[in-house]
């Protein structure tokens, strides 16, 4: 993550706690100053006083709402234009995990409204600055439950689902440019998220729970080392390699034209 512009700067989503705060200590010490996004101004303008003294950087707070239409358009403003952004971070994220016939309508709405709406139209807002710098890198914050559903997940898989296909065709159109998508799929780790998402943090698997720091601290390592899609608590990376084989030759075996032979009427 270099620049040659005197000054850059890293924008991340969600960035009063957990994912996103790390994100931003990170990203202050490695020199970028910050825009931080997030509902709870206490803690963005505590979070911002932090890292400010910890790193030397300038950090400037930003609350907003991403699910909110009018909050969303400013933030989007604010990438399309402002000069300096060179990193952005797509953190804010959701889940209510329940059984779908349980699920009220706000609680999908919501997710969609988050996890897909405001993560692609700040990605959209944001690409053709970066195209025309020839520059910039956008972090987009997906999740294992990309590639697996579970009872209780369906809307939150379906909108993370969405995150890696997205951020795939991305990657293939900017493939060539000085512009780079990471994806980065955790698995469980210790943040809020769980507080409101129907599933207690104390009803995981403690040994199967990351922090975030390590989350994101291998996230960085990877981008570092130039993957382009991360996952964090995944040792074997020869099983990302062998399932896009898979999908790769799945794919290649829809382009023929006529039914399959078991679908043929006899």
């Amino acid at each position: 993550m270099t620049t040659n512009s005197s000054r850059k700067v890293a924008l991340v989503t969600g960035a009063s706690s957990g994912i996103g705060a790390v994100y931003a200590d990170r990203l202050a010490a490695r020199g970028y100053d910050l825009i931080l996004v997030a509902r709870r101004a206490d803690r963005l303008e505590a979070l911002c006083a932090q890292v400010s003294k910890a790193h030397n950087i300038k950090a400037e707070a930003v609350v907003a709402d991403l699910g909110k239409e009018q909050d969303l358009a400013r933030i989007e403003t604010i990438v399309a234009t402002h000069e300096d952004v060179r990193v952005l971070v797509n953190n804010a994220g959701l889940a209510r995990l329940a059984p779908a016939a349980r699920m009220p309508a706000n609680d999908v709405a919501s997710q969609i409204a988050l996890n897909i709406t405001a993560l692609t139209r700040l990605t959209q807002a944001v690409v053709p600055a970066f195209i025309g710098r020839n520059q910039g890198v956008i972090i987009n914050i997906a999740s294992v439950l990309a590639i697996h559903s579970m009872p209780i997940s369906a809307v939150y898989s379906g909108t993370k689902a969405f995150v890696l296909q997205y951020s795939r065709g991305l990657q293939e159109e900017l493939a060539g440019t000085g512009v780079k998508v990471q994806l980065v799929l955790p698995a469980s780790t210790a943040t809020e998220i769980w507080d409101l998402s129907g599933v207690p943090l104390a009803a995981l698997n403690k040994e199967a729970l990351m922090t975030t720091e390590h989350m994101v601290d291998a996230a960085l390592a990877g981008f570092d080392q130039g993957e382009t899609i991360t996952w964090p608590s995944v040792a074997d990376a020869s099983l990302w390699d062998k399932y896009e084989a898979a999908r790769s030759e799945l794919f290649a075996n829809t382009q023929v034209g006529t039914p399959a032979p078991r679908y043929k009427v006899l």
